[in-house]
C-alpha cells in the first residue's frame, strides 16, 4: 500500500496543471483506498550473476487478521417467527437452542420477505433493489433494482473474505443465478464459485427435492445421493469439507455458509421424523398461535403485553373445517414440523463436529430461521403437490388425500401445509412469507454465538436486519470494507455491524430506517413506527390485483409499544404517516425500488418467454446427455409445438426417453419403451391427471425419424390438446391430452435430452437414459 501511496504521490508532483482542489482530494482518496486482491508487494530479494550471489523471496501468502474467527453462516428457508422452540415455538429445534443458550437471540431481526433477495442482502451487506435483487430472479423485469444480477460494485462477503485469507464454502440452496445462467454455458459470475466461494455444493433454484434433488458441485451436475434426504448429505458434505480444509491448513480461518432446502416446499423427511409428531398439531392453527404465543413471553423473546395481531381476512378458522380436512392439515403440519426438526439435527451434527475438532470455540455462528415467513402458497387447504394446485389451477380433493395421508411427506408427495399454519408459524404476527408490508413476512429469529468473544447471554431487542449482517462479520474479523474490488469500485453498504449489541443488551438502536418492497407490498420502518401497505395481492394465490399498485391502502403502527403490529393508528396519526410515506419515497428513489409492479409470475415472465419463442435459430439439440434449465428450454406452454428427433435404433429393442421436462409433479415425457414412441404428461402425479399415447408400431433398427406434434386448444394457459406420433413421416398414432401444466413442478427440474434427471415425470420401468443414439433432435413451437 506505501508503495502505491508513493507513486500516486509522484503522479500528482509531475501533473502541476491540474486543479488544486482536484489533487487534494486524490490524495485524500488515495489515502483512504482498500483495494482486493491486495496488490504484490515488491521483490524484496537480489539476483545476482547467478544463484551463488543471489537471495531469493517468495511472494508472502495473504493471511487473515491474527484471531479472526471462523465463520458459519445458516439460513434456512420459509420458516416463520414463531415456528421454532427457541422462539417458543411447536417445533423443537434443540440444537438451536443449545446454540442460543451459549450466545444471543435477536427478536427484532428482519428479512425481506422472499428469499433471493433475502441472500442478496445477506451476501452484500446492501440493500435488496440496489443489488439488482427486487424479486426473485424468475421474475426479472430488465430495470436496475430488478435485473436478477448482483453487480460487481458490491462484492460478497465470500469474496471480501477470500481476499482476505480465508477459505470459503457453500452448501445448499442459492436462487440468486440470474435468468439464462442456469446451464452449461453460463455465465457462472453469479454462480457461488463466481461469488467468492471457492467450492460449492448444492442446488441453483428455488427448491429441489429432497429424494430426487437436483445437484452441483461448483458448476458440474452431480447425481443425487440414494441413501440419503438431501439435508442430510448437505451438513455430510459441509463436515468432509471442513476435515480436508482443515488437514491442509490449520491455522487458516473459514467461512462456511449453510443453506438447507428446509423448510420451502416441497415439505418433504423421513418417515421415522414424521410419526414423532403424530397428533401434536390436532389442537389447529387458532390453539396453536394462542400456544406459542404463551411460551414467547414464558422466554422473553416478545413483550408481556404482546397480543396476537388479528386474523387476515381469508384465513379460515380451524373450527370451520369438516373433520376430515381437520385430519389431512394436521398431517401437513406434521411434516413440516418433521422437516424443521430435521434440519435442526443434521445443523446439530455440524455443531458436534465443529466442537469435537476444537473449532468452535473461535467460530462466529449467526443462525438466522428463515429467510422470510411461514409460506402460504400451499393455499386455504394445503396441497400434497403445491405447484399443481398454486401455478397450474390442479385441484385435489380431501378424500382422495385422505386416502393417501400416510404418504404425505414422502417421495411420491410435493407438498405445502395450509395458509393457516403459515400464519400461526408466524406468531404473532400478521401475514406471511411475500408480504413485505407486516411482520409475517419479514420478522424472523436469529442466534448468534462466538464463545471466545461473546460472553454475555440472553436476548437482544435491537432493530436490525439481515444487510447487517455482512458488515457483522468483517468487524468481527477485523477486517476493512474495501472501496476496489477486482477492478470494480464499490457502492455504498447499506448494512451496519452488530458487534456493539453483543456486550450491551440496552444499546440504543443503530438501525433507525428500513425500507420493505416486494412486488408492491411495502413498508418504511422510522425509529419505532412502520408505515405499510395494505396487503390487496394475496400470498396463496398467483392471479394480480386490480388497479395500480400507486392505490394501496396504507397503514401505521408504533412498534414501540405494539410488538406484533396489531392496532392500525393512521387514523389517527395521518400526518405521521404522511411523514413515512414521504420517506418511503426517498428510499424507493435511492435504492432502485421503482418501477413498482405487483403482477405475479405468468406475466411478468411473459416477455422473456416471448424472446425465447422468437429464438432466430429454433431449438436444435445434438446428442445425448443434454441438461437445461427452464428458463433456457423451449416454453412449450401454452401453445402448440413439434419434437423431431433423428435416432438410430440397435439391434435390440430401443427404450429410454427422447426428451423430459419437469417430473411426475408436472411434466412432459417423449420416450421410447420396447421400440414404440410414447407420450407422456403428468398435469399433477394424480392417475387421474395422466395422459399417455402409446404408438402401435414399433421402430426397426438404423436410422429413422419419431415426430410428436401437439396441437393445444386454445383458449389460455392450462387447456389441453391433440398429440400426434409419427415414424418417418408417417401418423402412427393420436391421442388427447385434456390438461397441460403450466409451470413444471418442481421449480429445479430440468429440460433433458436423452435421459431424465431429478424426479423423473414417470417409472420407466428401468434407467431413462436412452439405449439408442440421438443424432438431431429440434422442438419448433407454433404460435
Amino acid at each position: 500500500m506505501t508503495m502505491i501511496r508513493n507513486r500516486r504521490r509522484i503522479c500528482h508532483a509531475i501533473l502541476p496543471f491540474l486543479l488544486a482542489s482536484l489533487l487534494s482530494t486524490a490524495e485524500i482518496s488515495a489515502k483512504t483506498e482498500i483495494i482486493l486482491p491486495k496488490p504484490a508487494e515488491p521483490f524484496a530479494g537480489v539476483i545476482g550473476r547467478t544463484y551463488a550471489n543471489s537471495k531469493p523471496s517468495f511472494p508472502k501468502p495473504v493471511r487473515a487478521p491474527a484471531g479472526a474467527p471462523n465463520v458459519l453462516l445458516v439460513l434456512t428457508d420459509d420458516i416463520g417467527f414463531g415456528a421454532a422452540s427457541t422462539f417458543g415455538g411447536p417445533v423443537p429445534t434443540p440444537n438451536l437452542d443449545r446454540l442460543a443458550a451459549h450466545g444471543l437471540k435477536y427478536n427484532r431481526f428482519h428479512t425481506t420477505s422472499v428469499c433471493s433477495p433475502t441472500r442478496a442482502a445477506l451476501l452484500t451487506g446492501r440493500n435488496p433493489h440496489s443489488v439488482g435483487s427486487g424479486a426473485v430472479p424468475d421474475l426479472a423485469t430488465g430495470f436496475p433494482g430488478y435485473s436478477g444480477t448482483l453487480p460487481r460494485s458490491a462484492a460478497t462477503i465470500a469474496e471480501v473474505l477470500k481476499l482476505n485469507g480465508y477459505n470459503t464454502a457453500m452448501f445448499g440452496k442459492h436462487h440468486n443465478v440470474q435468468p439464462g445462467a442456469g446451464s452449461a454455458a453460463g455465465p457462472f459470475d453469479q454462480w457461488p464459485t463466481g461469488l467468492g466461494f471457492e467450492y460449492f455444493f448444492g442446488f441453483i433454484r428455488a427448491e429441489t427435492d429432497q429424494f430426487s434433488p437436483v445437484l452441483y458441485r461448483n458448476i458440474t451436475p452431480v447425481d443425487a445421493p440414494k441413501d440419503r434426504i438431501l439435508d442430510t448429505a448437505l451438513v455430510d458434505d459441509a463436515i468432509t469439507w471442513v476435515h480436508n480444509q482443515q488437514a491442509a491448513a490449520p491455522d487458516k480461518p473459514f467461512l462456511l455458509y449453510l443453506a438447507p432446502g428446509a423448510a420451502h416446499a416441497p415439505h418433504q423427511a423421513p418417515g421415522e421424523w414424521i410419526a414423532r409428531f403424530r397428533g401434536k398439531f390436532d389442537q389447529g392453527w387458532d390453539c396453536l398461535r394462542e400456544q406459542t404465543l404463551a411460551r414467547q413471553k414464558a422466554l422473553g423473546v416478545v413483550p408481556q403485553t404482546t397480543i396476537l395481531a388479528p386474523r387476515p381476512k381469508g384465513i379460515p378458522t380451524w373450527d370451520s373445517l369438516s373433520g376430515d380436512e381437520k385430519r389431512v392439515s394436521a398431517r401437513m403440519m406434521e411434516v413440516f414440523a418433521a422437516m424443521v426438526a430435521h434440519q435442526d439435527a443434521q445443523f446439530g451434527r455440524l455443531i458436534d463436529e465443529l466442537e469435537r475438532t476444537g473449532e468452535l470455540e473461535n467460530t462466529l455462528v449467526i443462525f438466522m430461521e428463515g429467510d422470510n415467513g411461514g409460506s402460504a402458497e400451499g393455499g386455504m387447504t394445503g396441497a400434497e403437490n403445491w405447484m399443481g394446485t398454486y401455478a397450474n389451477g390442479a385441484t385435489e380433493k380431501v378424500s382422495e388425500l385422505l386416502s393417501r395421508i400416510d404418504g404425505l411427506g414422502g417421495p411420491n408427495s410435493y407438498g405445502n401445509y395450509p395458509v393457516g399454519w403459515a400464519w400461526a408459524t408466524n406468531a404473532p404476527f400478521q401475514w406471511t412469507k411475500k408480504i413485505a408490508s407486516h411482520l409475517g413476512g419479514t420478522r424472523n429469529g436469529m442466534v448468534i454465538s462466538w464463545p471466545a468473544h461473546i460472553k454475555e447471554r440472553g436476548i437482544r431487542s435491537q432493530y436490525h436486519h439481515v444487510i447487517d449482517i455482512a458488515p457483522t462479520i468483517l468487524e468481527a474479523a477485523g477486517i476493512p470494507a474495501p472501496t476496489i474490488v477486482n477492478g470494480a469500485r464499490q457502492q455504498r453498504i447499506d448494512g451496519i455491524s452488530m458487534a456493539y449489541s453483543f456486550d450491551s443488551p440496552e444499546a440504543a438502536d443503530r438501525r433507525t430506517t428500513q425500507y420493505y418492497e416486494m412486488q408492491g407490498s411495502r413498508a418504511i420502518y422510522n425509529n419505532g413506527w412502520v408505515a405499510n401497505t395494505k396487503p390487496r395481492k394475496m400470498p396463496w394465490t398467483m392471479s394480480n390485483p386490480e388497479g395500480s399498485p400507486d392505490t394501496y391502502v396504507w397503514e401505521l403502527y408504533d412498534l414501540n409499544k405494539d410488538f406484533s403490529q396489531s392496532r392500525d393508528l393512521a387514523a389517527i396519526y395521518p400526518k405521521k404517516l404522511e411523514q413515512l410515506r414521504a420517506l418511503f419515497e426517498q428510499e424507493a428513489q435511492r435504492n432502485d425500488v421503482l418501477p413498482l409492479d405487483d403482477r405475479e409470475s405468468h406475466e411478468r415472465a411473459r416477455a422473456s418467454q416471448d424472446i425465447r419463442t422468437e429464438n432466430p435459430n429454433g431449438f436444435v439439440f445434438w446428442g445425448k446427455d443434454i441438461s437445461v434449465t427452464d428458463d433456457v428450454a423451449p416454453p412449450m406452454r401454452g401453445m402448440s409445438f413439434s419434437i423431431m428427433a433423428d435416432v438410430i435404433i440397435p439391434d435390440s429393442s430401443a427404450n429410454g426417453v427422447l426428451l423430459a421436462r419437469g417430473s411426475r409433479f408436472g411434466g412432459w415425457s417423449f420416450y421410447l419403451k420396447n421400440g414404440r414412441p410414447v407420450a407422456h404428461h403428468a398435469f399433477t402425479q394424480q392417475k387421474q391427471h395422466q395422459f399417455e399415447i402409446i404408438s402401435p408400431v414399433a421402430l426397426v433398427p438404423g436410422k429413422a425419424n419419431v415426430r410428436y406434434d401437439f396441437d393445444y386448444d386454445g383458449g389460455g394457459i392450462g387447456k389441453g390438446g391433440l398429440l400426434r406420433i409419427s415414424i418417418d413421416g408417417k401418423e402412427v398414432a393420436r391421442g388427447r391430452i385434456d390438461r397441460t401444466v403450466t409451470n413444471t413442478a418442481g421449480l429445479g427440474e430440468m429440460f433433458d435430452i436423452g435421459r431424465d434427471t431429478g424426479n423423473q415425470v414417470l417409472d420407466y420401468g428401468g434407467p431413462s437414459n436412452f439405449s439408442g443414439d440421438i443424432r438431431r433432435l429440434e422442438v419448433e413451437l407454433h404460435q
